[in-house]
């Protein structure tokens, strides 16, 4: 449209200028002068256009180069974010298969103690057993059999009892177990131990799904026995077992308090993988020093 609207502009100019001429200027020389001062500014118009063309072009094809830029800039950004993204769920997932082999191993040590216990424990009563064989005590025949009989109800050793009570509930014995800890919290309720087979009976109940007396087992974990190494633990099963009674907003509270005092233990990691898929993540993060962590 521009190219038609420029000959037309040319063709005014060379009326006008005819007109304007005086008389005299109609002689044929005149006219040859206007139709060559006509041709050439026609000339000059048609390169400037031509030039404007190319420009455009130029300026067109820029403009392609750079969109194309920007969409493969924007495709590596979102590969970027997909790896990203994978690679963070990588970790979190070898995070947690961490955890549960390191407490598998704990557990294993356990029971391991607790065969080596009652091993040890079967000698010293055969050992025993062939001193009163040889040199009977006062008040008995030379068999080891008392001659005023008494039964009297005697507490099992503390570590036996403890190791026995932990290798049932590995074995999934869950029953005896449950028992064997009662007793122990029964006969030493002060011993370094006693948190612990506060919170296993917590476990046997989270394992049974009865979720409301677990969570009061390992208050009594948290409460009665604060600072004990199961207390991130605690914490950890208690959020659990809020979340599995449909206690959402509990839940959450209690992993982030386990986030905040042991950021750095196995159990907040996986209080933060429980975090991100219930979309709820924001937890304080002070690093400190983990907490020693004995069976």
């Amino acid at each position: 449209m521009k190219k038609s609207i420029i000959p037309a502009t040319l063709a005014l100019l060379g009326m006008t200028l005819f007109v304007a001429s005086p008389a005299q200027a109609g002689t044929k020389e005149q006219l040859i002068q206007l139709q060559t001062t006509v041709e050439i500014l026609q000339a000059n118009m048609a390169r400037m256009q031509q030039t404007l063309d190319e420009r455009m072009g130029a300026m067109k094809d820029l403009m392609t180069q750079q969109s194309d830029s920007i969409s493969k800039m924007s495709s590596s950004v979102q590969n970027l974010q997909k790896t990203l993204s994978e690679q963070t769920t990588d970790a979190t997932s070898k995070v947690d298969q961490l955890s549960g082999q390191v407490q598998a191993l704990h557990d294993s040590v356990d029971e391991l103690k607790a065969r080596l216990a009652q091993t040890t424990r079967q000698l010293n009563d055969i050992q025993g057993a062939l001193q009163n064989i040889n040199n009977p005590p006062a008040g008995q025949t030379p068999g080891g059999i008392p001659v005023n009989p008494q039964p009297q109800a005697q507490a099992p050793p503390a570590d036996a009892l403890y190791n026995s009570a932990l290798g049932d509930f590995n074995g999934g014995k869950n029953d005896l177990s449950a028992q064997e800890f009662a007793q122990y919290l029964q006969f030493y309720p002060n011993t370094d131990r006693a948190g612990n087979a506060q919170f296993y009976l917590g476990e046997l109940d989270f394992r049974r799904g009865n979720y409301q007396a677990a969570i009061a087992d390992y208050n009594k974990v948290l409460d009665q026995y604060p600072g004990g190494n199961k207390d991130a633990g605690a914490h950890l099963k208690k959020g659990f077992a809020l979340l599995e009674l449909g206690q959402r907003d509990a839940g959450v509270k209690e992993l982030r308090a386990l986030i905040t005092r042991y950021p750095r233990s196995p159990e907040a990691a996986q209080a933060r993988d429980r975090l991100n898929k219930l979309g709820a993540a924001g937890a304080a993060s002070n690093p400190a020093k983990p907490s020693p962590r004995h069976l």
